[in-house]
C-alpha cells in the first residue's frame, strides 16, 4: 500500500477514462443533433430515448458493482475488465453512429434504441470496474487527488479527440455521406480506445488488496443508503452530470441558432475542452491552500453565477468563448474533487460498517450518474421538442430561442448552485479523512 503511484501509472490510469470519453463525449455533445438533424429523428423521440435507455442502465449498474466486488483473478478485482471488455466497447461506439439509411422512420427508431443501449451498458461493465480501481490503488489523499487530476486530463483529451475532431474527419471520410463519415470516425476513434484500455490494464496496480465480498447483495445495498456521506455524493454527481449534460447538448443549438453560424462551435467547443484540461489540472494545485471541500464549493459558486450571466451577455463569440472557457475550468474543477469524494466515501464505508465494498459504491453512484444524463438528456430533447424546435430551420421561433439560449446557460447555472448548497451536508473534509484512514490502518 505504500508503494509510489509513478507518473507513468498515474498516465495510464488516465488513459482509461480518455478512452471512455471518446465515446461518452460524443454522446453528450453530438448524438442528440447526429439523431435529429443527421439520421432524421424526431426529437422528442430522443429524448425519451435517452430516458428510458439510460434508465434501464442505471438499474444494472449496481449489478455490475456487485459482480465486480466478487471477481478474483491474478491481475486483482477490477483490472481485468479493462483487458476483457475493450473490445466489445469499441464495437458498441462503432454501431451507436452506424444507423442504416435504407431503413425507415421507425426501423431507424428500432436501430438507435438498441444500439443506443448496447453502447450504454458496455460503458456501465468497463466504467463501473475502472472507476472502482481508483480507490484501491492508492489510500493517500493527496495521491488520490494528483490521479484523478491525470485522468480527468486525459478524459478532456479524449473528449478533444471524438469532438473537436468528430466533424472535419467525418466531412473529410464521407464528404456529401454525413451518415458514412460518422460511421468511419467514429470507427476510427474507437480502435483508438480499445488501444488505451489495454495500455491502462497493462501500467497499473491494485494496492488495496481488499477480498472478495460475498455478502448479501440486498443487504449491501440497504447499508449503502444508510450512509448519509453516500446520499450526500449521491446528491452532487446529480447536479455536477445535470450541467454538463444540458449544457453541451444545447451547444451545438445554441451556436448554430444563437450565433447564427455552425462553424462558431469549433471555437466554442475548444474553449470548453481547453477549459476542462486547465480544471483537470489546476484541481491538485488549488488543493494546497485549500481543502477540496472548500475549492469544490468555490469553483460551484463561480461555475453557477457565471452560467446564468452569460445568458445576459452581448451576442459575441470574443465575449461567450473566454467566458465558455472559464466556466469550463471552474466546472471541471468540481468534477475532478467530486470523484475523490467517491473514494472517499468508500473508506467512510469500510470505517462506520466494516465491509470494503468499492465495486457497489461506484457502480451506485454511476448509476445516479446515468440517471442524471437521462433526465437531462430527457429535459433536452423535450424542450426543444415542445418549443416547437424546427430541425435545419432557417430560423427559430422566439420561444424555441429562448428555450436554447436558458438550456446553455440558466439551467446549468442553477444546477451549479444547488450542488454548492448540498455541500453543507458533507462530513469528510481532509482533517476527518485523515482520522478514518489512521482508525482503519490501526484496525487492520
Amino acid at each position: 500500500m505504500t508503494d509510489k503511484v509513478t507518473r507513468k501509472e498515474k498516465i495510464s490510469y488516465g488513459l482509461g477514462d480518455m478512452a471512455s470519453h471518446i465515446g461518452l463525449d460524443n454522446v453528450i455533445i453530438f448524438l442528440t443533433f447526429y439523431y435529429t438533424d443527421v439520421v432524421g429523428l424526431p426529437a422528442a423521440f430522443v429524448g425519451t430515448m435517452f430516458l428510458l435507455a439510460r434508465t434501464a442502465d442505471a438499474i444494472i449498474d449496481p449489478a455490475m458493482g456487485y459482480l465486480a466486488d466478487r471477481t478474483k483473478s491474478r491481475w486483482g478485482k477490477f483490472r481485468p475488465w479493462m483487458l476483457w471488455l475493450a473490445l466489445p466497447f469499441g464495437a458498441s461506439c462503432l454501431l451507436t453512429y452506424a444507423v442504416p439509411e435504407s431503413l425507415d422512420l421507425h426501423g431507424k427508431m428500432i436501430f438507435a434504441t438498441l444500439s443506443y443501449t448496447f453502447m450504454m451498458l458496455m460503458y456501465t461493465a468497463i466504467n463501473i470496474p475502472y472507476c472502482s480501481m481508483g480507490a484501491v490503488i492508492t489510500p493517500d489523499n493527496d495521491t488520490r487527488i494528483s490521479l484523478q487530476s491525470y485522468r480527468f486530463f486525459l478524459a478532456t483529451l479524449g473528449g478533444a479527440l471524438s469532438t473537436f475532431f468528430m466533424m472535419p474527419l467525418a466531412e473529410y471520410l464521407g464528404g456529401a455521406d454525413k451518415l458514412l463519415g460518422y460511421r468511419w470516425a467514429m470507427g476510427i476513434m474507437a480502435s483508438v480506445a480499445v488501444v488505451m484500455f489495454w495500455v491502462c490494464f497493462a501500467n497499473t496496480r491494485e494496492r488495496i488488496n481488499a477480498p472478495a465480498t460475498h455478502n448479501n447483495y440486498l443487504a449491501e445495498l440497504r447499508d449503502l443508503l444508510r450512509n448519509d456521506q453516500w446520499r450526500v455524493v449521491a446528491v452532487l454527481v446529480l447536479t455536477n452530470i445535470g450541467f454538463g449534460v444540458i449544457r453541451l447538448g444545447a451547444m451545438m443549438y445554441f451556436v448554430t441558432y444563437y450565433l447564427g453560424s455552425a462553424s462558431y462551435f469549433m471555437w466554442m467547443l475548444g474553449a470548453h475542452i481547453l477549459g476542462k484540461a486547465a480544471g483537470s489540472a489546476l484541481a491538485k494545485r488549488l488543493t494546497h491552500n485549500y481543502s477540496k471541500v472548500q475549492m469544490f464549493g468555490y469553483c460551484a459558486v463561480l461555475a453557477g453565477v457565471m452560467s446564468i450571466a452569460l445568458f445576459f451577455a452581448p451576442k459575441s463569440v470574443f465575449i461567450l468563448v473566454p467566458l465558455t472557457f472559464v466556466i469550463s475550468t471552474l466546472y471541471q474543477a468540481t468534477t475532478t474533487l467530486m470523484w475523490v469524494m467517491m473514494a472517499d466515501v468508500a473508506d467512510y464505508a469500510e470505517w462506520k460498517q466494516g465491509k470494503r465494498m468499492d465495486g457497489v459504491i461506484f457502480s451506485t453512484f454511476l448509476a445516479v450518474l446515468k440517471l442524471g444524463m437521462a433526465i437531462s438528456g430527457a429535459i433536452v430533447g423535450w424542450t426543444l421538442g415542445l418549443s416547437g424546435y424546427v430541425p435545419n430551420a432557417a430560423a427559430q421561433t422566439s420561444t424555441a430561442m429562448y428555450c436554447i439560449i436558458a438550456l446553455f446557460t440558466v439551467v446549468p447555472g442553477l444546477l451549479s448552485l444547488g450542488a454548492f448548497a448540498t455541500l453543507r451536508w458533507y462530513k469528510l473534509d481532509d482533517s476527518t479523512m485523515k482520522s478514518i484512514n489512521l482508525a482503519r490502518h490501526s484496525i487492520s
